[in-house]
């Protein structure tokens, strides 16, 4: 019996271990569902019989002049428009519009959302795909303020889980799940537009490797089945072959771990354009001027005014919009609504600025990110790859709510010193590498124990007012879709309106062989529900659009990512080079893959209304380059002025506002002045002596090899007679 036992005991153990072992391989290293690789839902069109291949066709949204007149029935007021639509079309221009206008019987929304950011889009898709009839409203642009100045990250915060365990903030800990869990959701519903991102954390002390190994292997166990690839360690040299840039001396080596990232702008866009396909009456550059209550001091609809009428000189007139509820999520200016609907209100927002710059792209690796969780001051700095760039920031500190705040030099200088201290010392970063800087305005829920807007919880908070205003505050660009799930949810239970099961679901794939929907059965459904793009997208679809249309490479990967299917339309938007290469698709800017077909594409379908709209929320190009921004400014508004019929006052304005715009996307100031013929001259990258050390991208002047000079060592050709300069 003791041999028997002396036998099997240690095979029992040693049978044990081996299961351990393999179970914590097969964990660290079982398949994965990676975002964005699996074959598309909806495949690729093929060749048919006679070598020709036809493009998908997809359903188109309502034109904006149709989606006005349906904000103006809800009010009880029916345009012409209306009248001749069964004549002339739903292609009505405005210029076939009669004035005259006719009441019949109101027509009021379900809800009424006011704010086209990533929350309002966020609640307005929500609420179409549960069958609640809704309108939304934006009084500039889609992701005209916070929502299109974020670090692009999806993550669930690596810095709150720490705040968490060491505070035993069970509110913090409760955010960093539920947004990873979100983050997932995301990839999932926009695998064009966001991706995974391995982000390295530098170890400088032997200590530091445990603790910051413990805190990503939490971070891991907490996404749990919504995560990916698991973080792990690197010695100093495979840190530095991942990480060329990174500063040698005292870096013991490194952690990674992975978060996603996304493109902020075109993901608020497509959440707008999908709402539009549900049956969302969506309007931009419309300005609720007032809010309007019935005899019983409840809320029954809003004042509003078309600003783009303005822009073309005429007077805008102001109508109502009719609605049940009215949703109020406006971001940093979410006090400025809920004081039309109560004066005294106390505010709930602190506003918190956040600066970023973009560098070049030498200055990260192309798939790999970088944190700083030691900055000077205690905050985190995230550098990170970006659309071709590399992208670094933030900065945190209280701030006064502007439209188009300005990064301030100090913030600038703050980050570039930051960056020096983990970047190699023969790495010279210059202020006259940042190609662009912005400040995006945190709208934060105040908290007021808080001695500062750093310790603030992006947690969002849903309030309602004595007379009926649903506002949504607070939260971040991961957690949309949940702020969205719970504010649908209030506002359902708040102003009695029924959901519904969907019968006539769009086909957004652009196709009837696929039902690609999710089960719209009145319930929450938008963890499922695809954006626009995402149903004929994979990471092969690029290959498709060069070998039918005959792109350069580069613009069709950059078409695909930010378009999904749709590069399709945006392809064939595209006009010929007259090349024998590149056959389609003329840049808007040399340096970028930005082309025609997505300046057409974004008036056709995706409601830009100024030059702005294009430059730095449809295309990216603002936020990528203000300088090249501004040179391609004329090829932008001259398109825009084709599609939309500008004359020549309105491309003035437009121009004005634009390079007005510029500045707050770190455009030099002397720029500002700077005409239309100059730039198209070549004249807009001459700087002044103290603005050349400030935004040179070059050392001036150019140093010349001695045997390529034309003059003698030591031989100053200014200075003699026949010099042409002296002549």
């Amino acid at each position: 019996m003791a041999a028997r036992s002396r036998f099997f005991r240690p095979l029992l153990y040693t049978t044990a271990a081996a299961a351990v072992g393999s179970g914590a391989l097969y964990i660290s290293y079982r398949p994965r569902n990676i975002p964005g690789s699996d074959p598309a839902l909806v495949p690729p069109p093929k060749y048919g019989e006679e070598g020709r291949l036809e493009p998908p066709r997809f359903p188109q949204v309502k034109s904006r002049e149709e989606q006005i007149v349906d904000l103006k029935r809800s009010g009880g007021v029916k345009s012409a428009l209306e009248k001749t639509k069964g004549v002339l079309g739903r292609y009505a221009s405005s210029s076939t519009r009669v004035a005259d206008e006719a009441n019949v019987e109101e027509e009021p929304y379900d809800l009424l959302v006011i704010g086209g950011g990533a929350t309002g889009s966020g609640i307005a898709l929500d609420a179409a795909t549960r069958g609640l009839r809704v309108a939304m409203v934006e009084r500039d642009d889609f992701a005209s303020g916070t929502s299109s100045k974020s670090t692009k990250l999806v993550h669930g915060g690596v810095r709150y889980l720490e705040k968490a365990v060491w505070e035993l903030d069970y509110n913090q800990y409760k955010l960093v799940k539920e947004a990873l869990r979100e983050r997932k959701y995301f990839l999932d519903t926009a695998p064009h537009l966001s991706s995974w991102l391995p982000i390295m954390i530098p170890i400088q002390k032997w200590w530091q490797a445990p603790y910051f190994w413990a805190g990503t292997k939490f971070y891991d166990f907490l996404a749990g089945s919504e995560g990916i690839e698991g973080s792990y360690f690197l010695t100093k040299t495979r840190a530095m072959d991942a990480f060329p840039m990174l500063r040698k001396d005292n870096l013991f080596g490194a952690l990674v771990y992975y978060d996603g990232a996304h493109n902020d702008s075109r993901m608020n866009v497509s959440l707008a354009m999908t709402a539009a396909l549900y049956g969302t009456t969506v309007v931009n550059h419309l300005e609720v001027t007032g809010l309007e209550k019935d005899a019983h001091g409840k809320l029954s609809g809003a004042r509003v005014k078309d600003l783009v009428e303005e822009r073309d000189g005429k007077k805008p007139q102001e109508f109502s919009i009719k609605a049940r509820g009215i949703i109020n999520a406006t971001g940093p200016f979410t006090d400025s609504i809920r004081k039309m609907d109560e004066q005294n209100v106390q505010e709930i927002v602190a506003p918190s600025s956040g600066v970023h710059v973009i560098l070049p792209g030498y200055y990260s690796p192309s798939k790999m990110g970088l944190i700083d969780p030691s900055t000077s001051d205690g905050r985190v700095i995230f550098f990170l790859p970006w659309q071709g760039n590399t992208i670094a920031g933030t900065t945190d500190a209280p701030t006064v709510i502007k439209q188009n705040p300005i990064a301030g030099e100090e913030e600038i200088n703050w980050i570039l010193s930051e960056i020096r201290g983990y970047l190699a010392p023969d790495i010279n970063v210059r202020r006259g590498d940042v190609l662009a800087a912005w400040s995006g305005i945190r709208p934060l829920v105040k908290d007021p124990k808080s001695k500062n807007t750093e310790s603030l919880v992006r947690n969002h908070l849903i309030t309602v007012s004595d007379s009926g205003l649903l506002t949504c505050a607070g939260g971040k660009w991961t957690t949309y879709r949940q702020m969205a799930e719970e504010t649908v949810d209030e506002a359902i239970s708040l102003y009695g309106v029924k959901p519904t099961p969907l019968t006539q679901v769009p086909r957004i794939s652009g196709t009837e062989m696929i039902n690609d929907s999710a089960p719209l059965d009145g319930t929450c459904q938008t963890h499922q529900v695809r954006l626009i793009g995402a149903h004929g997208f994979s990471k092969t679809l690029f290959i498709n659009l060069i070998q039918h249309f005959g792109l350069e490479s580069i613009v069709a990967r950059h078409l695909c990512e930010s378009y999904g299917d749709r590069a399709w339309t945006v392809a064939a938007l595209s006009a010929p080079t007259e090349q024998r290469y590149p056959v389609r698709g003329i840049k808007i800017s040399d340096l970028y893959p930005f082309v025609d077909g997505e300046i057409r594409y974004a008036v056709r379908h995706e409601y830009a209304q100024t030059a702005v709209d294009v430059l730095a929320r449809r295309t990216r190009l603002a936020f990528l380059n203000a300088q090249a921004a501004l040179e391609a400014l004329p090829k932008v508004i001259d398109l825009m002025a084709e599609e939309l019929g500008w004359d020549g006052r309105r491309k003035e304005r437009e121009w004005r506002d634009s390079v007005g715009f510029l500045a707050s996307m770190g455009l030099a100031r002397s720029k500002l002045e700077v005409t239309r013929r100059e730039v198209e001259n070549g004249q807009a990258s001459v700087y002044d002596e103290h603005e050349r050390k400030l935004y040179s991208r070059h050392d001036a002047p150019a140093d010349m090899m001695e045997s390529d000079s034309q003059f003698q060592s030591g031989e100053k050709p200014v200075l003699k007679t026949e010099s042409a300069v002296n002549r």
